[in-house]
């Protein structure tokens, strides 16, 4: 940071003054020495790359000549101190707690895809009859749930599903519930078990009744109430077409 400012008239004995940045500089003499001030310039902090410049004060030297008149130029002097960090505590937990989501959520979805996939292409082997009637996955994914939702519970929780004056859930404090990514990873693990659990009793009663279940068990790992929906049809359909099967035969 340097300016110069030029005099075409100035005496010897005369008074310099200098405004710069509300500092006020003063040269009572000029012998024609060169005069070397330090003074202090405040407010001029600058933030680069994470640290604070300071102008800790500056030089200024003044040469006098006849024909560009008195010269003055200031250098600051610059210092560099750091800003305070960041505290690494809180951004060392939200990204903890954002890879601890994240991984439930692929490890559950990962569980449940060999039993749908079974229960898909080899709906009548013995390995898929012994794997649905396992209680391992609800168990290991009722344990994941548990734990997230350990970690997801806030005092806040309860105030926001129970918003409304008549203590009934509300969509704005759900929507504000789920914006956390451990909630919304807990909520996700309560989705697979459930509609694990809804593709187990369709296949089960498609075996007991010699329903097709394959579209229905599809349609329960995306979106479960439509692959429900499908197998209750699938069932009355198949039901009517064996009545008048049956009357016919009579």
């Amino acid at each position: 940071m340097a300016f110069s400012t030029s005099c075409l008239f100035v005496s010897p004995i005369s008074a310099l003054k200098i405004d710069y940045a509300k500092k006020t500089i003063r040269c009572w003499k000029n012998d024609g020495r060169e005069q070397r001030f330090s003074f202090s310039l405040r407010g001029n902090n600058t933030a680069l790359l994470g640290q604070q410049i300071v102008t800790a004060g500056a030089h200024l030297h003044k040469d006098w000549s006849f024909v560009g008149g008195s010269r003055v130029t200031v250098t600051p002097k610059l210092e560099i101190a750091s800003l305070p960090p960041k505290n690494p505590g809180v951004y060392a937990s939200w990204l903890a707690s954002s890879q601890i989501a994240s991984t439930a959520f692929t490890l559950g979805t990962a569980a449940v895809l060999p039993f749908y996939g079974l229960m898909v292409l080899a709906p009548k082997a013995e390995l898929t009859k012994a794997s649905i009637e396992s209680s391992i996955p609800y168990i290991v994914l009722g344990l994941l749930y548990a734990y997230l939702l350990y970690l997801s519970w806030t005092p806040e929780t309860i105030r926001l599903i129970f918003a409304s004056q008549y203590w009934l859930p509300e969509l704005p404090g759900i929507a504000k519930m789920f914006s956390n990514e451990m909630t919304l990873a807990s909520a996700w693990i309560h989705l697979l078990v459930v509609d694990l659990f809804a593709a187990r009793q369709v296949y089960h009663d498609g075996l007991e009744n010699q329903i097709e279940t394959r579209h229905s068990i599809s349609l329960c790992l995306f979106v479960c109430p439509i692959g429900i929906l499908t197998h209750v049809i699938t069932k009355a359909l198949t039901k009517s077409a064996g009545k008048s099967s049956t009357h016919k035969i009579h």
